[in-house]
């Protein structure tokens, strides 16, 4: 049996403290930790975070949808007339160089919904026209009349090779 004076020691007292400590702070990290990781996007939220579009299949002066965060993002290939019409074009609503819009010259990436309402666009020769309140945007995507206050929006992307394009943050 241990005496009074082995079950004094400080040495002991400290070690057990020590001991205690650390054994109770693995137990708060692992009860914080479900708590923790639950904040964290889950996989269909990732999934969407980007999108990819295939260039390969756009001819010049067409529009291809894709997909991205659930809102409809335009895609066109502008041909060498359209290109030179939008950087020689302003507009006064909300004035944006067309080389400030555009990575590549002849493709416009933008979010397909209208800046006003959020009403989807429909394609017209010269730009996208607002069905519900008569918004036009030219093909730079930059707003020339309406009630729309602002540019179609473009998002962010990148060139992953000359035949594809990924949209979003990776």
């Amino acid at each position: 049996m241990a005496s009074d004076k082995e079950l004094d020691n400080p040495e002991r007292r400290d070690f057990l403290g020590a001991a205690t400590a650390a054994v109770g702070a693995v137990g708060v990290a692992g009860a914080c930790y479900p708590f923790i990781s639950s904040m964290n996007p889950s996989k269909d939220v990732k999934a969407k975070a980007t999108s990819e579009a295939d260039l390969a299949s756009i001819p010049p002066g067409k529009t291809h949808t894709v997909e991205w965060q659930g809102k409809p993002v335009f895609v066109l290939h502008r041909t060498g007339e359209m290109i030179d019409a939008m950087r020689n074009s302003s507009t006064k609503l909300d004035p944006e160089p067309d080389g400030e819009r555009v990575q590549k010259p002849e493709w416009l990436v933008v979010v397909g919904i209208c800046t006003h309402l959020g009403c989807v666009p429909n394609r017209t020769p010269n730009g996208w026209s607002c069905p519900c309140h008569g918004s036009l945007y030219d093909n730079s995507g930059r707003v020339v009349r309406g009630p729309a206050p602002k540019n179609l929006i473009v998002p962010h992307y990148e060139f992953i090779d000359e035949q594809r394009i990924i949209i979003g943050k990776a």
